[in-house]
């Protein structure tokens, strides 16, 4: 059985552990790195280095960011009385694709997930609560995924926020069950923006 330098090793050990990256696919991912130029190598690592040193959660909406606010919360063309929710940062980039939306928004980081261990708790509810009580929101439409866990989190953040009197609306189903946001098109992600409805 072939074995590789031990540096090698390593990095295809690294590289294997990223999500949807198998074996071959670091193998590949290592023999590009290491045949490149030392220029392009060591972009990549102070790319990476310079990500996990700056990029944290906007303290407003939980999106990815460098500054504090995030960009979208700090633009002042952004319509301040809706609110999107999502469930990640990568919602959040699929649906600002679509340039149909023009409100702000909110990340869970993640969804009510009892098989996962996930509660209500442990995801960014109580900052949503929070700033709808202190702002001037007057709709909040919910864009978590069509999945179970996704519909379940849906009607959990409607019967917090009605009582605060706040529409709640729900993203359309023009995305398949199962299916996650960040691998829609833009029409469809359009089309289910479109036809959000009252929860």
């Amino acid at each position: 059985m072939l074995e590789y330098a031990k540096p090698v090793a390593r990095l295809i050990n690294e590289l294997n552990k990223l999500p949807g990256i198998g074996p071959k696919t670091a193998q590949r991912l290592a023999f590009h790195i290491i045949n490149s130029d030392i220029k392009e190598a060591e972009a990549l690592a102070s790319a990476i280095t310079e990500s996990k040193k700056t990029v944290h959660f906007c303290p407003v909406c939980g999106n990815l960011t460098d500054l504090d606010p995030c960009y979208i919360c700090r633009n002042p063309n952004r319509d301040t009385s809706i609110v999107c929710v999502v469930e990640h940062p990568r919602d959040l980039v699929a649906l600002e694709k679509t340039r149909e939306y023009k409100g702000l928004y909110h990340v869970l980081h993640g969804v009510i997930s009892p098989m996962d261990n996930v509660g209500p708790e442990m995801l960014k509810i109580p900052q949503l609560l929070d700033r709808l009580k202190d702002s001037n929101v007057n709709e909040v439409v919910i864009a978590t995924n069509p999945t179970v866990e996704g519909e379940a989190t849906a009607m959990y953040l409607a019967r917090l926020i009605k009582p605060l009197e706040v529409k709640v609306t729900r993203i359309a189903h023009g995305l398949p069950v199962g299916g996650d946001l960040e691998y829609a098109d833009q029409d469809t992600l359009t089309r289910a923006f479109e036809g959000r409805r009252e929860l």
